[in-house]
């Protein structure tokens, strides 16, 4: 894994052996929570990781308060003096930051602790896969300052991901779901102990990284885009081209070789 680790404000990126990232929001101060800085900083972050043949990232944050309480209050009143079009541009960099996250080529799992509310919630949404801490409390709080649910991704993510009556619930009242519910509810994967929670995050990581670095990234690919598509046949042709092209892979047959032999296979990314 080749990797220039950009020098960050609101941000930290490591990498464990395995070629695992981990990026770490490191405002734990203010509950981790987001400034225009630290939406930039996603994107950066982003673009260091995207072709660094990381095979798995860990989305989590430092301290032990929170994940993401959302943008900083003390920098939303400048939100109020913005025009339209500032406001937008505004929008454009904070949506920007978390989709350049979501669109990594390999998975991305949230470990969550705290809140993670408003962009916290978006945050933790653009992930593919998040675990909790029995901490955790997630809200889609833009509606309690004025502005609705379509923020940052939310109403497309959270309505796919739970559907859209739970999210219609969650998102017109602002209210708070604790983990259990979260977990029940499918926002969430798994509850685990806080003491837990990275080490069950890196576990996971650790897991996808021994299979086909193509095949992960394949079906992330297939899995996000089919979200996006409109109709089963088009899902079928994104399917079926993703897997002629992993046929030609060298991994698939070392795959194939070791299943016979029942041993683990030793794959090349290529």
């Amino acid at each position: 894994m080749k990797i220039d680790i950009p020098v960050m404000e609101t941000l930290t990126l490591e990498v464990l052996p395995g070629d695992i990232a981990v990026l770490r929001m490191n405002r734990p101060d203010r509950m981790n929570s987001q400034t225009v800085k630290m939406f930039t900083e996603y994107n950066t972050a982003a673009m260091a990781l995207r072709d660094s043949g990381a095979r798995a990232l860990i989305l989590t944050a430092s301290g032990k308060r929170a994940f993401c309480a959302g943008f900083d209050l003390d920098e939303i009143d400048v939100i109020t003096t913005l025009s339209v079009r500032e406001f937008l541009k505004f929008q454009e960099t904070a949506t920007g930051g978390i989709q350049a996250l979501r669109h990594l080529p390999f998975p991305v799992i949230a470990a969550i602790h705290g809140p993670a509310t408003g962009g916290g919630l978006a945050l933790a949404l653009s992930a593919d896969i998040r675990l909790a801490a029995p901490t955790a409390k997630f809200s889609a709080a833009f509606i309690k300052v004025g502005l609705s649910v379509g923020e940052l991704g939310t109403s497309y993510n959270l309505t796919r991901i739970i559907g859209p009556a739970m999210a219609a619930e969650i998102g017109y009242t602002g209210r708070i779901v604790e983990a259990e519910e979260a977990a029940r509810i499918g926002l969430v994967n798994l509850v685990v102990p806080t003491e837990d929670l990275f080490e069950e995050a890196l576990a996971m990581a650790k897991t996808i990284a021994s299979n086909s670095p193509g095949g992960v990234r394949m079906s992330k690919r297939a899995i996000q885009r089919n979200q996006e598509v409109t109709s089963y046949a088009a899902a079928l042709e994104l399917e079926n081209r993703g897997q002629a092209l992993m046929s030609r892979t060298e991994d698939m047959p070392e795959a194939l070789a070791a299943f016979k032999e029942k041993r683990a296979p030793q794959f090349v990314g290529r």
